[in-house]
């Protein structure tokens, strides 16, 4: 699906995800992590998973919560995306998670 921002990239390891994370958080994005069954090119709207985490939290909890969404959503694919306070808009997101 060549909707991401890594789209044309292969899939990132979970060292290059983390790094990733801890982008998002020191250039003081807001992560949030969405979901969706079977998404198409032109689906603009994932499932939110909970809340964004607006308190700039360590890398290694938004992972945790990647993995619990993964576990609550076997068949889904999983996008972490970085919101901008500052701008009121999304500029980043990513997948960070296939099924299997």
């Amino acid at each position: 699906m060549p909707s991401e921002t890594f789209s044309y990239l292969p899939p990132l390891t979970d060292g290059e995800v983390r790094l990733q994370v801890a982008s998002l958080t020191d250039r003081g994005l807001i992560a949030a992590i969405e979901y969706a069954q079977d998404p198409g090119p032109r689906d603009s709207y994932w499932k939110l998973w909970k809340i964004p985490f607006v308190d700039h939290p360590a890398p290694e909890a938004v992972l945790a919560e990647v993995d619990q969404c993964a576990a609550a959503n076997p068949c889904a694919q999983i996008k972490l995306v970085g919101y901008d306070s500052r701008r009121q808009g999304q500029v980043v997101a990513f997948v960070v998670r296939r099924p299997q």
